[in-house]
């Protein structure tokens, strides 16, 4: 085989393996209004799980599905972050303001999050 035939065949195989959804996707750094976001990696990097008030009722713990390590407050309430996966308070927690409040690097790992009432 050729370098012209095995440099064009590197690169049909890329692009189609690209265009497969095989590739790593990078990290969504967006968070929405009216959206908590919390993310795997530090400066919004790695998974994400994003909740809502129909995905978050105020007043009750919400255990997350990932150990989160930067997040993003832009519900329209407060909202607490803990370090424990039941809210517990002998661990670390701390309330955030509503309304776009940025952390790129949580003080804790967080584990569970709770939204306060209007």
């Amino acid at each position: 085989m050729s370098t012209k035939s095995l440099i064009a065949a590197l690169v049909i195989t890329a692009g189609a393996v690209a265009s497969s959804g095989i590739a790593v996707a990078q990290s969504d750094k967006t968070c929405d209004k009216g959206e908590f976001c919390v993310w795997a990696g530090p400066d919004y990097t790695g998974a994400v799980q994003r909740l809502d008030l129909e995905t978050a009722n105020p007043g009750e713990c919400i255990p997350l599905t990932l150990t989160g390590r930067s997040f993003a407050n832009r519900l329209s309430r407060d909202a607490s972050v803990y370090q424990r996966e039941n809210c517990s308070t002998e661990a670390e927690f701390t309330t955030y303001p509503k309304h776009g409040t940025y952390v790129p690097d949580a003080y804790f790992v967080i584990r569970a999050v709770e939204v306060w009432g209007p």
